[in-house]
């Protein structure tokens, strides 16, 4: 689980010199990313929110499909969101040496303020917003998507039930495999 959140910390193509777990992960991030990147609904759903939310509307559209993934966790997990996530919190960072200063300080921010517990609220939601906005090295307006999100929260939602659907089927053989 570590291994892909650590798949936007890591550049390059190379991943050889990663141990096998890491890089599998990371892979699996990189998979993901790119499949939601050239969607089909995703895409029509990017052009829907170009216009409130130019130049970040894909990383809006990231962090809406996780606050809905965490409000609607029951419907794609048999374990309890709590319970996923306290076991997330309790996993050992294998091969930390492999992490990046930048990866381990942002994991222990999550689990000092349990964000991904945070994330199935408004107020979670906002906070990320807001957070990644300030991380981002160019004048942006994703610190105001949150309400962008309540003014299309319907097709939002419709967007990504619809992705799920074709992305679990996609993505189950890979996963099955690590």
């Amino acid at each position: 689980m570590y291994a892909n959140l650590n798949g936007d910390f890591v550049r390059g193509r190379d991943l050889s010199h990663f141990p096998e777990k890491l890089e599998q992960g990371i892979l699996l991030h990189r998979m993901i990313d790119d499949y939601i990147d050239h969607h089909p609904i995703v895409l029509e759903l990017l052009h829907k929110l170009y216009e409130p939310l130019p130049k970040v509307a894909g990383i809006a559209v990231d962090l809406y499909f996780d606050h809905i993934l965490a409000k609607e966790w029951d419907k794609f997990h048999s374990k309890p969101l709590d319970k996923f996530i306290d076991e997330f919190y309790e996993a050992t960072l294998e091969n930390e040496a492999h992490y990046p200063e930048k990866f381990k300080l942002m994991l222990s921010r999550m689990k000092e303020k349990n964000w991904l517990y945070q994330y199935q609220f408004e107020y979670g939601l906002m906070k990320a917003c807001k957070g990644v906005s300030s991380r981002i090295s160019f004048p942006n307006v994703l610190d105001t998507a949150h309400r962008v999100f309540k003014t299309y929260e319907k097709d939002v939602e419709k967007s990504f039930f619809a992705f799920m659907e074709e992305a679990i089927p996609h993505h189950t053989d890979f996963i099955k495999k690590m």
